[in-house]
């Protein structure tokens, strides 16, 4: 029996794929180990959406291209985002690889891996429509919580962005369909999903003429078993009055909008191909606030777009002091080959790129520490995630937190609590970004 491998890297979206990848080879008889470098054959599925995911991926490439040589493993499969974006290149500057495969083979990964282990080198590039929907996949997520993809790839066609090119054209699930995988996960003891795509706002467009995120996040909260849910992605141009009245009104739906703006300058977001301006994030980001009580916000920012100035930015840092969002993360610009915003004139020297990151995290830390300190002295609900045996303390996430994204709760118990339990947390202290308390 060979034993296979899996090392997933980059977003939600592409962890999805890598658990139908998995399901595939369980179904045909292969042999799955959580150790990759015990394996005979690993598959390294990749993200190649900006130069540090790119270098992680190659990075990892490199380690098991090495344990290959010294004869612990047999193969190397490399899938994914950085495969598809790489095609040509990458048999050519790494020989050591098997195989490699584009999005569109992902279902003809077994077969894949029979030939490879006959000593053949194969690349594999089907139609980025073929990449499959189905619900059949083994959840790999640790925990209670587990990603759903409604829509695959992008129309948005963001100038500084790849993604479309990767991923191909914008393409929705029937709904039917979702709530059918939404019951499967919650059948297998999941309790909370983690709605995700590209763009979550554009759910149903391709397919039913309009966006349809409040109807499928309705049905979603019919699904017996499931109590939180929570969507990532949200475009801050495409959230309607109903989608914020029914995340205001359903209960499962955690009071957390995931909404990446990028920037505020109006002259930056045309030139990135944006809808909106500063003053519309104003008024949606107050609107969402009179409207969902205790809501929590996150968003991300990208500093030194070519032709960023010095007065762009200083906009920048004063609206991310002003609009005060509780969690936020910040990327310096990455100049992509491919897309139009690597053409642009006055691209921004690295150094001015990352000292501006830098400068907006030193303005977050401040809101996000002042923020922690309004919440001491709160009880919140937390889902248990582990124990901290050198802390000697439980840890979680509360509906604050989205997984492997924001912060940590940690808390001591007098009682022996199992994952995924749900438990009231006082909040007595802070650590960084995390919260520390006890259990009520």
């Amino acid at each position: 029996m060979v034993r296979v491998g899996m090392v997933s890297l980059g977003c939600p979206k592409n962890q999805v794929d890598a658990e139908r990848m998995l399901y595939l080879l369980r179904n045909d008889g292969y042999e799955l180990v959580s150790d990759a470098a015990l394996s005979d054959v690993v598959i390294i599925n990749t993200c190649g959406f900006i130069e540090s995911a790119k270098k992680e991926a190659i990075e990892t490439i490199l380690e098991f291209c090495t344990l290959k040589q010294e004869g612990r493993i047999k193969a190397v499969i490399i899938t994914g985002c950085l495969a598809e974006r790489y095609k040509d290149e990458i048999l050519k500057e790494i020989p050591e690889v098997d195989a490699v495969v584009g999005i569109g083979s992902n279902e003809k990964i077994c077969g894949i891996i029979k030939d490879v282990c006959k000593g053949e080198v194969i690349t594999s590039f089907g139609s980025k429509e073929s990449l499959c929907f189905d619900d059949k996949r083994i959840i790999s997520t640790p925990g209670s919580f587990a990603f759903i993809k409604i829509a695959e790839g992008c129309d948005n066609c963001c100038t500084y962005c790849a993604i479309p090119s990767i991923r191909g054209k914008f393409r929705s699930r029937e709904i039917d369909d979702i709530v059918k995988e939404a019951e499967n996960i919650a059948a297998q003891g999941f309790t909370e999903l983690v709605v995700v795509a590209q763009d979550t706002t554009r759910y149903g467009e391709d397919i039913y003429g309009e966006p349809k995120l409040a109807e499928l996040l309705n049905r979603l909260c019919e699904v017996d078993g499931l109590k939180w849910i929570r969507t990532l992605y949200m475009y801050p141009e495409r959230i309607t009055d109903e989608l914020i009245s029914t995340i205001a009104n359903q209960e499962k739906l955690v009071k957390y909008l995931d909404i990446p703006i990028q920037h505020c300058n109006s002259e930056i977001l045309k030139r990135m191909n944006r809808k909106g301006n500063k003053q519309g994030l104003v008024d949606l980001i107050e609107r969402i606030r009179s409207r969902i009580p205790d809501v929590v916000l996150r968003t991300t920012i990208l500093t030194g777009f070519p032709g960023e100035t010095d007065e762009q930015f200083e906009e920048l840092c004063e609206f991310v002091r002003n609009v005060r969002l509780e969690r936020l993360g910040c990327f310096a610009y990455s100049q992509e080959e491919g897309t139009a915003a690597a053409e642009f004139p006055n691209q921004i020297e690295e150094d001015i790129k990352e000292r501006r990151c830098e400068i907006i995290y030193d303005i977050q830390m401040r809101i996000s520490d002042e923020f922690n300190q309004s919440l001491l002295g709160d009880e919140l609900e937390v889902v248990v995630e582990g124990f901290d045996r050198y802390a000697e303390c439980f840890f979680g996430r509360s509906y604050m937190d989205a997984p492997d994204i924001d912060g940590k709760v940690f808390f001591t118990s007098k009682n022996r609590l199992s994952l995924g339990e749900y438990v009231k947390v006082k909040v007595n202290d802070i650590l960084d970004y995390d919260l520390l308390g006890e259990q009520i």
